[in-house]
């Protein structure tokens, strides 16, 4: 009892009360794992994807299980509600503009393969009639879209903070220029020249025998659901998305360490013009926009860190209030 009222006295925690909170530690943070796992494990069972407004709610939910609800809707908000915007934004681009051009990107396949278009030579040598475990992993892919951006941002947040908001800039940036050019050009995908027998060869509609084979059988809903514009397709930013990713991590962590990440956008891109969801020249267009998009991104964000207050100016600024507010104080008067 001496013991404790002397820590007591002194203002420290009496070893009683710290061992308890040390044991309930770990307690909640199980609690929180669970909640968060609850959430994802109840999106995925009902089959709900990854879209941006889902996104949200759990990035919402895990800052609130966190504690960290002001700081993720700070960071997260405006990048989520870019995307929210994008994808309702691309549900009506092409009404804008209802003229489809179904030629001109398969000309240009054709022109770069020597007549061939590598959609039908793709599935000529990798589609063997029925699913194939690559065919998963593509279209697996391809639905996160959306989620592996979010996930890279969490990263990048943790353990690279300068680079995450030069990252949003350049997730943001190409998908606001990706609508654009999909309100001035709608384009038809290979899946859709495919109903008009434009590509010249035998076509499968990959991503609906997968979905089949997953149990989902409204693929049309669930496409619907993923790509509410059928005509948006060039540029693929299902190409840009990973390759910004991609480069990110490389600056941020270094080559050595994060150069295996560029796995990620060359098997995307295998796998939209294998499933038939873009030609390669999509996939180029995509290209461009990412590289474009990181390379203003982080001139902007040079250019807004010098014009940016130096921390100690700010430190001595509040430093100088702080002393004028306390010679205003009454007992300071004289």
């Amino acid at each position: 009892m001496t013991l404790i009222r002397e820590q007591m006295a002194s203002g420290a925690e009496p070893a009683a009360t710290a061992a308890e909170r040390h044991r309930h530690v770990p307690l909640s943070r199980l609690v929180r794992v669970v909640v968060v796992a609850a959430v994802v494990a109840f999106l995925l069972v009902e089959h709900t994807f990854w879209e941006p407004d889902t996104l949200l709610l759990v990035l919402v939910v895990g800052g609130a299980v966190l504690g960290l609800t002001l700081q993720m809707l700070v960071r997260f908000a405006p990048f989520m509600g870019a995307l929210i915007v994008f994808d309702w934004m691309r549900g009506w681009a092409d009404k804008i503009n209802t003229s489809i051009h179904f030629l001109p990107q398969l000309d240009v396949d054709k022109w770069l393969f020597h007549g061939t278009v590598p959609t039908v030579w793709l599935q000529q040598h990798l589609w063997r009639g029925h699913v194939s475990w690559y065919d998963f992993v593509f279209l697996g892919l391809y639905l996160m879209h959306f989620l592996m951006p979010v996930i890279v941002s969490l990263v990048l947040w943790r353990w690279r903070p300068k680079f995450f908001w030069p990252f949003e800039w350049a997730i943001v940036g190409t998908t606001l220029a990706g609508i654009v050019t999909y309100a001035i050009y709608p384009a038809a995908p290979p899946w859709m020249a495919a109903q008009d027998n434009l590509l010249g060869g035998p076509f499968v509609r990959i991503s609906g025998a997968v979905a089949q084979a997953m149990g989902v059988h409204n693929f049309s809903a669930l496409d619907n659901t993923v790509s509410p514009n059928n005509v948006a397709a060039v540029p693929s930013l299902h190409a840009a998305f990973p390759l910004i990713a991609a480069v990110f991590l490389v600056l941020a962590f270094g080559w050595r360490r994060a150069g295996w990440t560029m796995i990620y956008p060359l098997t995307m891109w295998l796998g939209v013009v294998y499933m038939g969801e873009h030609y390669v020249f999509d996939v180029i267009l995509g290209v461009v926009y990412a590289l474009v998009g990181c390379w203003a991104s982080l001139r902007l964000y040079e250019r807004w860190q010098r014009r940016a207050p130096h921390p100690n100016a700010l430190t001595a600024v509040r430093s100088r209030l702080a002393a004028a507010a306390s010679r205003l104080r009454p007992g300071n008067a004289a």
